[in-house]
C-alpha cells in the first residue's frame, strides 16, 4: 500500500512488454474458459477413429473424434473434449480430446468430470503455493496496536457442523434502553491477500468457492481458508468489524466500522444453538450455560429484524434445499429436504443487516464499490406467473407498469402454511431476475433494500474480499497515498471488471453445483425403476410435464408415458388437455407416478403416470 518503488520507471522495454503480455494472458485465460465449448463423456474406440458419448445435456449426439485427436484414450475412459465443429446435415459434431480424466468406475470420477466440464480450477498454481509459504499462521503482533481490540467480548461463530472456512462471527448485548448492540466480525482476508499478488489474481480468476457435495473447490488455499483467515475458536484473528446499535423496531440507529482483532469464545453449530433456544437438551444447556442469555438475545433481535424486513417487502421464500447424503464411496444413500432451524435465521438476519449497513455507508462516501444488485422482475414474467396464480385464487398487482416487493411479500404471506406454498414459492423464484454484481448501486428487489452488498464472506467470494480492501483503504485514509485520486480511479476500474467476472464465475459455479446434484439424484433413483411415488406437477411444457417428489427429486413425464389419451399443450393457459377425455393437468396438481428411467450419466429421471 505504500509508495511505489522508483525503479519501476527504469524497467527496460523488454521487461515491460513481458509484464504487459502476462496481464493480457491472464485476461485471455478468463475469456477462454467462458468461450470454449467443453464437454465430458465416455470414449468409445473404433479402428480408425473414436467417438465420445457425452454426459449431461450440453450435446445430444455423440462427438466424432479423429484418430489424431484421441490422445491414446482407451475404451470406457472419461475424457474432456473441446468441440471444434458444430453438427450440420452432412456431418456429426466433431471434437478433440484435451484431457483423459480417468476410468469411469474410479471412485470420485463423476464429480471430477463435472469439475472438468465446467472448467473449475482444481489445483493452485505454483506461484500461489509459493506465496502462501510466506504467510504466518499467527497474527502479526506488530499490527495489534493499530486495531480495535474485541478479544474481551463474548464472540461466537455459528455454522454447520462440517464447515471449516469460518469467516463470520457475532457478538451481542441488550442495552438498558431496549436497544441492542450487534457486532458482526468478518475475517480480514484482504490483510493477507494483497492487491495484484498471485493469490489475488487466482482469487479473481476463481471468483468463488464451489461446493460439490463431497468436496469444496476453495477460492483461497486451505492455509488461508481453513487456517489464518478462518475465525477458529481460541485463536486471535484480524477482522473488519461493524458494530451496530439497533432499536426495538429493527432500525440501525448508529454504526461504526473498525479494523479489529477478536478471539472467538465458542465455535457453535446451528444444531446446538437451536437446542439452547429450545431449552430441552440439558447436556447442551450445561455445556454453554455461561452464554445462554447471548443466544436468547440473538433470537429476540433476529425476530425483530425479520419482522421489519417483511414489513418492508422482504421476500421470505421458505424453500427447503436438497440434502443429498453420500456414503464413503460417494454413492447417494438418501435424498431429502434440508431442514433449516431458527438458528440459521439468526445468522441470515444479522448478515443481511451488516451487508445493508456497509453498502449504505460506502454509497454515501461515493466510494468505488461492488454492490449486490437484484433488479425489478420483468413484467412479461409477472404476467406469466399471474396465469398460474389465477388458478389458485391469487395475483400479483402491477400499477403503472411497476411492481413493488410488497406485492410479492403479500402473496408469500397469503400462501404461508397452505398446500400450494412450496409450489408457488418456486414459481415466484423463477419469475425473479438473477442477482448479480455491479459497480453501480441499483438496489435489491428480493431483500427490499435500497443498498446492498456482499461483505460477510471474503473467504469464499471475491466481491466481499475486494470491498474489504476498499473499506481498509477508507479506514486508513490518513495514511500517505492510500486514497490518492489515482488509486480511487484504479479501484473504480477494478470494481467494474471484478463485478463482471465475479457474476460470470458465480453462474458457472451454480451450474456446476446443480449438475452435481442432478447427477447424484439420478444415481439415487437408478435402482428404483418401477417404484411408485406421490408427486406434484411443477412445470408444464410442450413435450410433457415435470413433477416433483416429496424428497425434492424432479423428473419428466413425456407424452408417450401418458397413454390414457392424446394430450395437447395449451400454452395460453399453461396446461395439458386430453383430446378425447378432456382431462386436464396444470401446475400444482397431485399425481401418482412410476419411475421408468434414471440415468446418472444423462443426469435425468423420467416417470410415467399411474392412473
Amino acid at each position: 500500500m505504500g509508495r511505489k518503488n522508483k525503479k519501476n520507471k527504469f524497467y527496460s522495454n523488454k521487461k515491460s512488454n513481458k509484464l504487459k503480455n502476462k496481464k493480457i494472458n491472464n485476461k485471455r485465460k478468463l475469456e477462454d474458459t467462458e468461450n470454449k465449448k467443453l464437454i465430458v463423456g465416455t470414449f468409445e474406440k473404433s479402428r480408425n477413429f473414436g467417438f465420445v458419448v457425452p454426459d449431461g445435456k450440453k450435446v445430444d449426439t455423440d462427438v466424432f473424434i479423429s484418430k489424431k485427436y484421441t490422445m491414446g484414450a482407451r475404451n470406457g475412459q472419461k475424457v474432456l473434449v473441446e468441440i471444434t465443429k458444430e453438427p450440420t446435415k452432412e456431418r456429426k459434431t466433431e471434437g478433440r480430446i484435451i484431457e483423459i480424466i480417468g476410468n469411469q468406475d474410479d471412485i470420485g470420477i463423476d464429480m471430477l468430470c463435472i469439475i472438468k466440464e465446467f472448467g473449475l480450477p482444481d489445483k493452485f498454481p505454483k506461484e500461489v503455493k509459493n506465496e502462501v509459504k510466506f504467510i504466518n499462521n499467527k497474527v502479526d503482533k506488530k499490527d495489534i496496536p493499530n486495531r480495535k481490540d474485541f478479544r474481551d467480548l463474548d464472540i461466537f461463530t455459528i455454522d454447520g457442523e462440517d464447515a471449516k472456512d469460518l469467516d463470520d462471527a457475532i457478538s451481542i448485548s441488550e442495552n438498558e434502553d431496549g436497544t441492542f448492540t450487534l457486532g458482526v466480525h468478518i475475517a480480514d482476508v484482504s490483510y493477507y491477500v494483497k492487491d495484484g499478488s498471485s493469490l489475488d489474481k487466482e482469487a479473481v480468476y476463481r471468483g468463488t468457492s464451489v461446493y460439490m457435495l463431497d468436496r469444496v473447490i476453495p477460492m483461497l488455499p486451505f492455509e488461508l481458508s481453513n487456517g489464518i483467515c478462518s475465525l477458529n475458536a481460541g485463536e486471535d484473528r484480524f477482522t473488519i468489524s461493524i458494530i451496530m446499535d439497533i432499536d426495538d423496531t429493527g432500525k440501525v440507529i448508529k454504526s461504526k466500522i473498525f479494523k479489529g482483532i477478536i478471539n472467538v469464545k465458542e465455535r457453535m453449530s446451528y444444531t446446538n444453538v437451536q437446542k439452547i433456544l429450545d431449552g430441552q437438551d440439558k447436556k447442551v444447556l450445561n455445556r454453554y450455560k455461561n452464554y445462554i442469555q447471548d443466544f436468547k438475545n440473538m433470537k429476540k433481535l433476529a425476530k425483530i429484524l425479520k419482522a421489519r424486513r417483511i414489513a418492508d417487502g422482504y421476500l421470505n421464500l421458505d424453500l427447503p434445499e436438497t440434502q443429498i447424503i453420500l456414503d464413503e464411496n460417494g454413492k447417494p444413500i438418501d435424498v431429502k429436504p434440508y431442514e433449516t432451524k431458527f438458528a440459521n435465521e439468526i445468522i441470515e438476519q444479522f448478515m443481511l443487516t451488516a451487508n445493508e449497513e456497509i453498502a449504505e455507508t460506502f454509497n454515501s462516501y461515493n466510494a468505488p464499490f461492488i454492490y449486490r444488485v437484484h433488479e425489478v422482475p420483468d413484467l412479461e414474467k409477472i404476467e406469466e406467473l399471474n396465469k398460474t396464480l389465477y388458478d389458485f385464487g391469487y395475483s400479483i398487482k402491477v400499477k403503472d407498469d411497476k411492481v413493488s416487493p410488497k406485492e410479492f411479500a403479500r402473496l408469500l404471506k397469503d400462501i404461508k402454511g397452505k398446500d400450494e406454498e412450496k409450489l408457488i414459492s418456486k414459481l415466484v423464484l423463477r419469475t425473479l431476475r438473477l442477482a448479480k454484481y455491479e459497480a453501480e448501486n441499483k438496489g435489491h428487489f428480493g431483500i427490499a433494500s435500497k443498498y446492498y452488498c456482499h461483505f460477510t464472506s471474503p473467504i469464499r467470494r471475491y466481491p466481499d474480499l475486494f470491498i474489504h480492501r476498499i473499506i481498509s483503504s477508507y479506514l486508513d485514509r490518513n495514511s500517505k497515498e492510500i486514497l490518492t485520486p489515482k488509486r480511487v480511479a484504479k479501484f473504480r476500474k477494478q470494481a467494474e471488471e471484478y463485478a463482471k467476472i465475479s457474476s460470470e464465475r458465480e453462474r458457472n459455479a451454480q451450474n456446476a453445483e446443480r449438475e452435481a446434484e442432478s447427477m447424484k439424484m439420478a444415481e439415487y433413483m437408478e435402482d428404483k425403476i418401477g417404484e411408485q411415488y406421490d408427486a406434484i406437477v411443477s412445470s408444464i411444457t410442450s413435450f410433457g410435464m415435470f413433477v416433483e417428489l416429496e424428497n425434492t427429486i424432479e423428473g419428466l413425464i413425456r407424452f408417450e408415458n401418458m397413454d390414457d389419451d392424446y394430450y395437447i399443450y395449451d400454452e395460453e393457459h399453461n396446461k395439458l388437455i386430453g383430446e378425447k377425455k378432456k382431462k386436464e393437468y396444470k401446475i400444482g396438481d397431485k399425481v401418482k407416478v412410476e419411475v421408468v428411467e434414471a440415468s446418472k450419466m444423462l443426469r435425468r429421471v423420467s416417470f410415467k403416470m399411474v392412473l
